[in-house]
């Protein structure tokens, strides 16, 4: 079996803060299509497949990735570590790239970034070969605090290898484990160890307590305090109004940041909204 890298795109309607975004407009089509489509430009991506839930609130995200001809599976609502967990099985995955709907600006690049810093030095950046150990067990280029990021929030990738999710469906228990996909690959992990603290450092790594090899992807200079995610109708109205500036969705996040560093009136517009963290989780019921 030759290796197959697979993103995985997690999208539900029933948002808290934007309820529907996932299909909201952004310069003339949905919110998950831009997603999709500049995710699917990443040259170490395999396949792309959108994981919607099993809700009836969520038929309408699976019937666009139809019409689309999108690869799309429906699964729990709430535990959506086994949402991906059977999505990748399914799909036979041998890497798993996390990538979330509200990050209509994801940029390719940096999914290829991750992706071949989990593959360096086990002869599989060829797409053709078969996959042998991997150096890392997960790589993100952003962790929530105290660990950190020094990407904008909005370009968030998280890459794993099929046997480190399966080892976190099999074991995580807490809620938020289950909910946020990989905090049982880098809880407990020393924050010095991953933390950004040397300018020009490419990425910090380290063993968690449970064995696994994880690093955390850095850019010098940080970044991590501006906001290009989607949760809320201020980030709406940013987004909306970065694609405005450009003639098509083939931007890099270079050129985002030289806009906002242009403009920085687009920035104030959500500068107020609070991240969410790993820990925050939906108790709305399942």
């Amino acid at each position: 079996m030759t290796l197959k890298t697979i993103a995985i795109i997690q999208a539900r309607m029933s948002a808290s803060r934007l309820p529907g975004k996932v299909l909201l407009d952004i310069g003339g089509k949905p919110m998950l299509e831009w997603v999709v489509e500049r995710t699917r430009r990443a040259q170490f991506v395999n396949e792309v497949v959108v994981a919607t839930t099993l809700d009836p609130s969520d038929t309408p995200v699976f019937e666009f990735c139809k019409r689309k001809d999108y690869r799309v599976g429906r699964g729990s609502v709430h535990d959506v570590l086994d949402r991906y967990y059977q999505t990748a099985k399914h799909f036979h995955a041998n890497v798993v790239v996390r990538i979330t709907a509200d990050c209509p600006l994801i940029d390719p690049a940096l999914i290829d970034e991750a992706v071949r810093l989990l593959l360096s030095g086990t002869g599989a950046l060829d797409l053709r070969k078969k996959l042998s150990a991997t150096r890392f067990d997960f790589i993100a280029n952003r962790l929530p605090p105290p660990w950190g990021r020094t990407f904008p929030i909005g370009l968030d990738v998280e890459v794993m290898t099929f046997e480190a999710l399966e080892r976190a469906w099999r074991t995580a228990i807490p809620k938020n484990q289950r909910e946020h996909v990989t905090p049982f690959l880098y809880e407990g992990t020393p924050v010095d160890q991953l933390k950004y603290s040397i300018p020009n450092t490419p990425y910090s790594s380290a063993m968690t307590p449970d064995g696994q090899h994880i690093a955390l992807l850095h850019h010098t200079p940080d970044y991590g305090d501006l906001r290009w995610t989607v949760d809320t109708p201020e980030d709406l109205e940013l987004v909306r109004k970065i694609v405005s500036y450009f003639p098509d969705d083939t931007f890099t996040w270079k050129d985002v940041l030289a806009l906002v560093q242009a403009h920085p009136e687009l920035t104030a517009i959500n500068a107020q909204i609070q991240h969410k963290t790993h820990l925050d989780v939906d108790e709305r019921g399942d």
